[in-house]
């Protein structure tokens, strides 16, 4: 994830909390070290397509 382009829409954490956390503006965060469980690996491409800034990076396959 990239902080520098998140604009603090919170639709990543909307969409997978066990991802993402946010701050008192919405600014997104990683939860862990990034690592995408197989079982949250649709919701976290949903939170990727879903990023209007594009600050999330893809998962590595």
């Amino acid at each position: 994830m990239d902080p520098e382009k998140c604009e603090g829409h919170a639709r990543c954490y909307g969409l997978v909390p066990e991802l993402f956390d946010v701050d008192d503006y919405g600014l997104s965060t990683v939860v862990g070290d990034g690592t995408v469980p197989v079982a949250l690996e649709v919701k976290a491409r949903l939170a990727i397509a879903n990023c209007p800034e594009y600050a999330i990076e893809e998962i590595a396959d």
